[in-house]
């Protein structure tokens, strides 16, 4: 019986290299290709962002912590350029984007959605609109529709809230731009590494293979996993192999 096995997904770890101490009980060598990792990727982050505030830009860049292990969906190129944006030391910008980025998922979700829940109660709500400019109409429908995990639906809910803050006139917000911000793009992050990730506890994961992440047969015709989930997957029976992996 064959199974899909996840292929596709996007991640950013090198935050882990940077901010990870070198042990005393690590072998010499060890120690030294540490070092020798960690100096390359501090040359890439001078050489990706600039030289100018270098130092500002790589404390902004450990602050912002690894970019989820997400799968390919309607997020990942916008979510990079919100990351880009705060390490940039654009914050304002950042935190607009995380903002907006979040209200355009759930505007994605609902319209790839709504037509295979045409018999619910919600659908008469959502049919006949091109987009959805209150949030909570789109999180209680997601949520109604067991398509958005109760984790994600809080996470939605606080960003809804820094984004009504950050929206509408505040003097405050040209204090702690930076904070709200990675605020915003912290609570972002959990939504995508929860939502939409490639590899962790979520139910429609077979997890007790190690390396691998595949599907369970029972979710595999769930609107959510269909539309979003088997794009970023292959159809694999239990004698495959892997023999090299293309870009997706």
């Amino acid at each position: 019986m064959k199974r899909f096995r996840i292929f596709g997904f996007d991640f950013d770890t090198r935050v882990h290299m940077l901010t990870r101490e070198i042990q005393d009980h690590w072998d010499e060598q060890v120690k030294e290709q540490h070092k020798q990792n960690r100096e390359q990727i501090e040359r890439g982050l001078v050489w990706q962002f600039g030289e100018s505030a270098a130092d500002q830009k790589r404390q902004n860049f450990t602050d912002l912590g690894p970019k989820p292990l997400s799968i390919l969906a309607f997020h990942n190129k916008f979510f990079e350029q919100v990351r880009v944006s705060f390490v940039m030391g654009a914050y304002y910008p950042a935190l607009t984007a995380s903002c907006a980025l979040g209200e355009r998922i759930l505007n994605h979700l609902v319209l790839i959605l709504r037509d295979d829940f045409k018999s619910t109660p919600e659908y008469k709500r959502v049919y006949n609109k091109d987009s959805f400019d209150t949030w909570d109409t789109a999180i209680d429908i997601l949520a109604a529709w067991d398509v958005l995990l109760p984790a994600v639906v809080l996470e939605f809910r606080k960003l809804r809230d820094r984004r009504n803050e950050t929206i509408h006139f505040r003097p405050q917000v040209d204090e702690n731009d930076r904070a709200l911000a990675l605020d915003a793009i912290r609570t972002l992050s959990s939504i995508l590494g929860n939502q939409f990730c490639a590899f962790g506890p979520q139910p429609w994961f077979i997890t007790d293979i190690p390396g691998e992440i595949y599907i369970k047969k029972d979710w595999e015709s769930r609107p959510f996993i269909q539309k979003v989930y088997l794009p970023n997957c292959v159809a694999v029976g239990p004698q495959h192999k892997v023999e090299s992996f293309r870009p997706w």
